[in-house]
């Protein structure tokens, strides 16, 4: 007999837990990767947190978005990751809250689910 401990052989499929950090692997680099175009104030990846800075579309000048990702375990699973935002509009003389446009929220989070299992199916296959 041969012993337990040696090295495992490479799944068909990349593994759904993948720990070298706090949280998935997968999920925290397509969260980097689906907000990275935003200025980033804070990205811990033991915590699992990503918080963008203030943000404005050269297309919409007068209104800004600040985007927080929490990526919640190290399994991929629609559960694990959270999208918050906040928005504000310019009006008189500074900016004020103003209500997120419907589907931003979820649509952030859809992205950041589809590019993680892109992520892991090109593990194996790319």
């Amino acid at each position: 007999g041969g012993k337990k401990d040696g090295p495992k052989t490479a799944a068909a499929e990349a593994p759904a837990r993948i720990t070298t950090i706090g949280v998935n692997a997968y999920l925290w680099r397509a969260a980097l990767d689906t907000i990275g175009f935003m200025p980033l104030a804070q990205v811990d990846s033991n915590g699992g947190i990503i918080i963008t800075d203030w943000y404005a579309t050269p297309q919409a000048p007068n209104e800004r978005v600040k985007v927080t990702v929490s990526i919640l375990d190290t399994e991929l699973r629609s559960d694990a990751i959270k999208v918050t935002a906040i928005r504000q509009t310019i009006a008189g003389s500074g900016w004020v809250d103003a209500p997120v446009r419907p589907g931003t929220v979820q649509k952030l989070e859809e992205t950041i689910l589809s590019r993680a299992r892109d992520l892991r199916r090109s593990q194996y296959t790319g």
